[in-house]
């Protein structure tokens, strides 16, 4: 095969494949790779497993309701197993994102993203709070930005005091929070 015939072969930019025709054994595989690679919640994996459903019917055709079935059984499946457990994914994200300095107004909402259970939010979050607490997690994520007492430049933090209290404002903190960082000496 020549150099012309090879560059008339290739797929444009931005083409995708065809996408496989559905099966409940395709979905299975899929589900299992995709949970290899990332920690996911039901509600998460049931939005990826339908997205390849409804990829693949609008291509092949086939019957949806059909395919709901699968999903729903799949799904079930992997809950019994333990492979997807949505407390566990819960209580892991919270407390890693309360450790990197997140509000708990920003995990609550990241969490109902996610598609967990509104309890189950507001447990893992009580749970993520008593290890470190509202203002703890301001200070952390204050460091992380360099705002106020952290701000290399000692002369300009004044300057920036308003810049430096909105942006905890807009990370989910509260005003008193943010003032009694903000306002707080240097370590």
């Amino acid at each position: 095969m020549d150099e012309a015939n090879r560059v008339q072969e290739r797929k444009p930019e931005g083409a995708r494949k065809k996408p496989r025709k559905v099966s409940a054994r395709y979905l299975e595989n899929a589900a299992l790779h995709y949970l290899k690679r990332y920690s996911a919640t039901v509600s998460q994996l049931r939005r990826v497993l339908m997205r390849r459903v409804d990829r693949s019917l609008r291509v092949h055709g086939g019957e949806r309701a059909e395919a709901l079935q699968w999903v729903d059984a799949l799904v079930d499946k992997l809950v019994r197993n333990g492979l997807i457990n949505d407390s566990a994914y819960a209580g892991m994200k919270a407390q890693s994102l309360r450790a990197s300095g997140r509000s708990s107004r920003m995990i609550a909402q990241k969490l109902r993203m996610k598609g967990v259970p509104a309890e189950l939010v507001q447990q893992k979050l009580a749970e993520a709070t008593a290890e470190l607490s509202e203002e703890e997690a301001a200070r952390i994520w204050a460091r992380k930005k360099r705002l106020g007492p952290f701000r290399r430049d000692a002369r300009t933090r004044e300057d920036h005091r308003q810049k430096d209290l909105a942006a905890l404002a807009r990370a989910g903190f509260s005003f008193g929070v943010a003032k009694k960082i903000i306002d707080a000496e240097p370590e």
